[in-house]
């Protein structure tokens, strides 16, 4: 299977919308969870880190401090394992934002700051 070899450190794909999502490590997670972005605080870009622990129907969506919707990073559905995301928030001013996973039952909200 593509991605799962001694020498592949993951998949990588592209959306429709152009964004690209990087399946990362070989094994299932057991269950759904959003990990602490990083670097945090950030300027420009950031990594966001989930795990899928069953084929589900995706939302990561980046919030402003004012809850107003910035970004659609992934809305889609996606199958069992580990993902992670670069955001690059050049075009947005510095300031709090939120990221938001939402996956079947589960979701899970983190808070990140970029600094310019």
């Amino acid at each position: 299977m593509l991605g799962d070899g001694p020498w592949s450190n993951g998949l990588s794909f592209t959306t429709a919308g152009g964004i690209a999502i990087e399946r990362i490590g070989g094994e299932i997670p057991v269950e759904f969870e959003l990990y602490p972005s990083y670097p945090n605080p950030f300027n420009p870009e950031t990594t966001i880190q989930f795990d899928i622990a069953q084929q589900s129907n995706v939302r990561l969506v980046i919030y402003d401090a004012l809850g107003r919707e910035v970004d659609v990073l992934v809305s889609e559905q996606l199958t069992a394992g580990r993902y992670e995301y670069n955001w690059n928030a050049s075009r947005q001013p510095s300031g709090l934002f939120l990221y938001r996973l939402e996956a079947g039952a589960f979701s899970k909200t983190g808070r990140m700051l970029l600094v310019k």
